[in-house]
């Protein structure tokens, strides 16, 4: 029960609580947390450990520490995670963004900037978009961009999608499509980028409890060995593509020879390229299509 309705008091609690529930990281998840139910920031947290709590302030910190210790996660808590120095409203209907997908942006960045630079605007697509995060952090940091398409089977995370295309001011320039992977795509495209579910359901079990838990399976398990929607997307792509089209795909730290493999069987004339992460894992796929694509690979859209 509390009793002294201080910052410092409730924080502390909240941590020795954290702590016994086994979190990894009790002092941040506390000042996280508050700072949210306060509406401040951490800095400020620090430097008024004495300041006073309301009793319904308390209650709110209470009820969302409780949650934390059954290893709900931040984002969902706070309804936010920060992506490509953006702030994107996140909710159990979608993947909670990764600082090692903030790779695949920067690389599409290279890539479209590259093609604006010599006079013409790249058609983009992101292939089950989520949170919206991949498309739109290209959008906000590449305003040159006029249209992004961004697909996903999900009414609900579409949803969450579309309101963080507003909230960051890019509504008219991500165009939202409901499908499965390709198919809503209007018409061809120069840049490609898909962050899919890549993990296999064998591997549930070494997952961090709140992600496996917590974050939507349709957006962490692929069908098979964890690559069967990107080969499918692989396989259904080229009538999808312009010539001297680019595919930007992240897969897991242990896939990298089984897809690099598929994927020259798909393509067998474009320039393949694997992408290690700030970590050293690798991380990213590249697949480039020569300029001039052979009619019959590119209908046939099979090795």
């Amino acid at each position: 029960m509390i009793s002294m309705l201080t910052i410092n008091y409730v924080r502390h609690t909240a941590i020795d609580q954290l702590r016994a529930a086994g979190q990894q990281t009790p002092e941040l998840d506390a000042t996280v947390l508050l700072a949210y139910v306060l509406g401040t920031d951490r800095a400020w947290i620090y430097a008024h450990s004495d300041a006073p709590l309301t009793a319904e302030q308390a209650a709110r910190y209470q009820e969302l520490i409780a949650r934390r210790a059954q290893g709900e996660p931040i984002a969902y808590l706070t309804g936010q995670r920060e992506f490509m120095g953006l702030p994107f409203t996140v909710s159990p209907a979608v993947l909670i963004p990764r600082p090692e997908t903030e790779l695949l942006v920067e690389e599409a960045l290279i890539q479209a900037r590259m093609r604006l630079e010599q006079g013409t605007e790249p058609v983009v697509a992101d292939i089950g978009t989520g949170s919206g995060a991949i498309a739109i952090a290209l959008a906000v940091h590449e305003p040159r961009l006029p249209l992004i398409y961004a697909t996903d089977i999900s009414a609900e995370a579409l949803s969450v999608a579309a309101c963080n295309a507003y909230d960051l001011g890019v509504t008219d320039r991500v165009r939202f499509l409901q499908g499965h992977l390709l198919a809503p795509l209007p018409e061809p495209v120069d840049l490609l980028l898909a962050n899919l579910p890549y993990i296999s359901v064998n591997e549930a079990q070494v997952l961090a409890p709140d992600v496996r838990n917590y974050e939507p399976s349709v957006a962490l398990f692929g069908p098979d060995d964890g690559l069967g929607l990107i080969r499918q997307l692989l396989k259904e792509a080229p009538p999808y593509l312009r010539a001297g089209a680019v595919i930007l795909l992240e897969f897991g730290y242990n896939q990298r020879t089984a897809l690099e493999a598929f994927a020259r069987q798909c393509f067998p004339y474009a320039t393949i390229r694997v992408i290690a992460d700030y970590a050293g894992w690798d991380r990213l796929i590249e697949i480039t299509l020569p300029e001039a694509i052979h009619t019959a690979w590119r209908i046939s859209g099979s090795p």
